[in-house]
């Protein structure tokens, strides 16, 4: 009941589709090792009262190519990282490198689905300051700024597209495209400036 309540609210409105006889066993999901749940997340970080907090996923193209995507929950601001492949170690070294040119206090936490692309977390936390949490199995809903995001994102790289033809400079392109934009969650201000006005 209460997950048709909230899928009324998502800006597609779409079950999330799945193949005919696909299930989650055997896709190593779930085994993440010494994985934190975002049941653990602070409070601050739920009611997006201070920024830092920010949500990640991988959307996919053609040919198994793949972008980083992350937002800020306080200020729904977007960025886009290239990655080598959805491997841990390319997607850590390719987050770790990013993260690493935020300030401190916007580098509070990220939270995740249970992909094993995020396996190095622990490496990843002790490298750059920011504590991974991982959203529970199959509820996309608790990274919801994430995936609002992943179907704005999905008008500049749509699916079936080669994703690694895009530079770090192109994805950075779109991003500001996406900063700039004003958004209803924000009073129509845009993701860039609210985010400024909260780190005066």
């Amino acid at each position: 009941m209460l997950r048709k309540e909230l899928q009324r609210h998502v800006r597609t409105r779409r079950v999330m589709r799945r193949a005919r006889g696909a299930s989650g066993s055997g896709q190593g999901r779930g085994q993440i090792k010494d994985s934190v749940s975002i049941h653990d997340r602070p409070e601050e970080a739920a009611d997006r009262t201070v920024p830092g907090h920010w949500e990640g996923d991988l959307i996919t193209g053609s040919r198994n190519t793949h972008v980083a995507t992350l937002v800020e929950r306080t200020s729904r601001y977007v960025i886009l990282v290239k990655v080598d492949g959805k491997d841990a170690v390319s997607v850590n070294r390719a987050l770790k490198r990013r993260i690493r040119t935020l300030p401190t206090d916007l580098a509070a936490s990220l939270t995740w689905d249970r992909g094993m692309e995020m396996a190095h977390h622990v490496d990843f936390t002790m490298s750059t300051g920011m504590q991974v949490y991982f959203a529970d199995p199959h509820s996309p809903w608790q990274r919801g700024s994430n995936e609002n995001s992943n179907g704005l994102i999905r008008q500049y790289l749509p699916k079936g597209t080669d994703l690694s033809t895009h530079s770090q400079q192109q994805l950075n392109g779109i991003a500001r495209r996406l900063n700039t934009r004003p958004r209803k969650s924000l009073n129509y201000a845009t993701p860039a400036a609210t985010l400024a006005a909260l780190l005066r």
